[in-house]
């Protein structure tokens, strides 16, 4: 049987941005994988991901919930160091 670990490993997503992923659109992590490997594979889709982490942030600060920031500040750094092709004014 497959379990969500098994589809989570094969993505091209780490487990914190399904995470951001699942948070912003409110999603169950299997469908937060899913939709975010697919993101990952359309044209201008890392950069639709990368602003998905970025509106987590701006929501969190809003909220005043600076810890949480932080922790998706830290996922953002690490998922444009991964995929640089997510930054905006990225050529794909």
């Amino acid at each position: 049987m497959i379990t969500l670990d098994d589809i989570e490993d094969m993505t091209c997503l780490t487990r914190d941005e399904i995470a951001a992923v699942a948070e912003h659109e409110g999603l169950p992590a299997l469908n937060a994988a899913t939709l975010g490997d697919y993101l990952m594979h359309q044209h201008k889709g890392p950069q639709h991901v990368q602003q998905m982490i970025c509106e987590d942030i701006r929501s969190a600060l809003h909220a005043d919930n600076l810890d949480h920031a932080r922790e998706l500040y830290a996922v953002l750094h690490h998922f444009i160091t991964d995929h640089p092709e997510a930054q905006h004014g990225a050529e794909g």
